[in-house]
């Protein structure tokens, strides 16, 4: 009778805890462009927090950016997984999401703008505290918080998991007024040596703030438990990366956030 009311006792704590976890849909605009982003927070804390914004992979806001934005909001944030396609544009295909992708890497003002309008939204959440917002992001998402950064964005730090690393302007370094860690699969095929080369120039040139901490035997989306295990494909799942990272990503929230 005791173990039954011990277990009863733990699965009711169970589900306070993952009550106290508010989750909602958020509507916003970038120029005539509807987004669809998703919030976070733990209810059961007042007054306001750091905030952290979040930038999707190529396939579009999902289930993986949501789950991450409520690991943050467990561990005190208020977090917000950003829309940068637009409104029910949910690539379903590798092709369809090369497109997508691809329209935002060519233009890269416009990826700053719907990044800027993402952090635009996570501001005006009244939980938030606007001196301590930080972005993360992943794969495409990695990209995109590095040119928010590049945009002069009034944050404390971005860090990109296993994003592009290339620099098509170099020169927009000077303009990062936060800290960077970029963290990286060491086996990662799709950012060649090139690209990694100059975004430690740019990161040098510009005097920033950076950290760049590489994972042996990971590959691209190291994080992304959905990508299976096989780094023959150029992209798999790395349990070890994904904790170490993790863990390097909350002592940067430490530090920037003290």
């Amino acid at each position: 009778m005791k173990a039954l009311l011990a277990t009863f006792l733990a699965l009711a704590r169970a589900v306070t805890v993952n009550a106290a976890i508010h989750t909602e849909t958020i509507e916003y605009k970038q120029g005539d462009t509807t987004l669809e982003g998703w919030l976070a927070y733990d209810d059961a804390v007042s007054g306001k927090r750091p905030a952290v914004l979040i930038v999707h992979q190529w396939k579009g806001l999902g289930d993986y950016e949501k789950k991450r934005a409520e690991m943050l909001a467990r561990l005190g944030y208020i977090a917000f997984a950003v829309d940068i396609y637009g409104k029910g544009v949910r690539p379903q295909t590798s092709q369809e999401a090369g497109a997508q992708a691809g329209k935002f890497r060519s233009n890269r003002a416009l990826l700053r703008a719907r990044c800027q309008a993402g952090l635009d939204a996570l501001r005006q959440q009244a939980l938030t505290d606007p001196k301590r917002i930080a972005a993360i992001g992943y794969c495409f998402g990695g990209t995109a918080v590095i040119e928010l950064a590049r945009s002069g964005a009034d944050i404390a730090g971005v860090v990109s998991f296993h994003g592009g690393l290339d620099s098509p302007s170099p020169q927009d370094g000077s303009n990062i007024k936060c800290k960077v860690l970029a963290l990286h699969g060491a086996d990662d095929p799709h950012v060649s040596a090139a690209d990694l080369a100059a975004f430690e120039n740019e990161m040098r040139a510009a005097r920033v703030d950076w950290q760049l901490v590489k994972y042996g035997g990971a590959v691209h989306a190291f994080t992304d438990w959905q990508a299976g295990s096989d780094n023959s494909t150029g992209a798999a799942y790395n349990e070890r990366a994904d904790r170490r990272s993790w863990e390097a990503m909350k002592e940067f929230f430490g530090e920037i956030f003290k």
